[in-house]
């Protein structure tokens, strides 16, 4: 493992611990104000489509936030975990049309859109464990979202790059390996947070 493997394996470990920690109350209070601080971001203003996620355990809420945009007509494209860790992509259809699939995820059940839908979306919301105050994101290490992200950079598209945290998860660096990619904000239930991506 390099140094910066295990860096990053050692702030993973940290940030979880911190994660674990949160009475499902606090989780529950902070989705809530999330969502709202969330809508409030230009870049998902006018975003006629948004590729998100449903948030699991113990990471910052998504589900309040997912229904607001699609009550605001936004499309939702949500991720669909592929055997070799790739995301398909499908639309939000509300939470009636989520199922269970592979390590505890929520999937939408609609027909996949294919992995190149993602190029679709004006906004990507990117689940994380940490964001530096370059805009480099610490994520989970399993690679799909490093897979969306170089597809987006291969197809010359430049959608805004969201991370949602909680505030102590917004560190002072992150280890970063060649195909990181930063990211253009963080929102946390408290800010919103710029960098230059």
């Amino acid at each position: 493992m390099t140094g910066d493997m295990s860096e990053k394996a050692a702030l993973r470990r940290h940030l979880l611990a911190a994660r674990a920690l949160l009475t499902s109350d606090d989780a529950q209070n902070a989705a809530a104000v999330l969502a709202e601080t969330a809508l409030n971001l230009p870049e998902l203003r006018r975003a006629g489509t948004v590729a998100a996620y449903v948030s699991i355990g113990s990471e910052p809420g998504t589900r309040a936030l997912l229904d607001a945009l699609r009550e605001r007509g936004v499309r939702v494209l949500l991720p669909v975990l592929l055997a070799d860790n790739d995301l398909d992509w499908a639309a939000y259809e509300g939470p009636e049309r989520l199922v269970r699939a592979r390590r505890g995820l929520l999937e939408p059940a609609g027909d996949p859109l294919g992995v190149d839908a993602v190029l679709e979306a004006d906004t990507v919301l990117l689940p994380g464990l940490a964001v530096d105050a370059r805009g480099m994101r610490l994520g989970r290490g399993g690679g799909s979202y490093d897979r969306v992200l170089a597809r987006i950079a291969r197809a010359g598209h430049d959608p805004a790059l969201v991370v949602l945290l909680y505030a102590n998860e917004v560190v002072e660096r992150v280890p970063e390996e060649p195909h990181d990619h930063p990211v253009h904000a963080v929102v946390t239930p408290e800010v919103i947070l710029r960098f230059r991506a």
